[in-house]
């Protein structure tokens, strides 16, 4: 496990969009991976947010 896993608001941050635009592609599985440390805590691999942005770019 060499990746930090990154909080809504990281990816939301780095991306320039609203945290409500991140969730709301969650709901719809529109977004990037990602991974659930509870029902109340997901969690995006670096590496998935990158291969998302690089699918939805083609």
């Amino acid at each position: 496990m060499d990746e930090k896993l990154l909080t809504s608001e990281e990816v939301a941050e780095w991306m320039q969009i609203a945290p409500s635009t991140l969730c709301r592609w969650r709901q719809t599985g529109n977004g990037p991976r990602v991974i659930w440390l509870s029902p109340s805590t997901p969690r995006y691999r670096p590496s998935d947010v990158l291969a998302w942005v690089e699918k939805a770019a083609a």
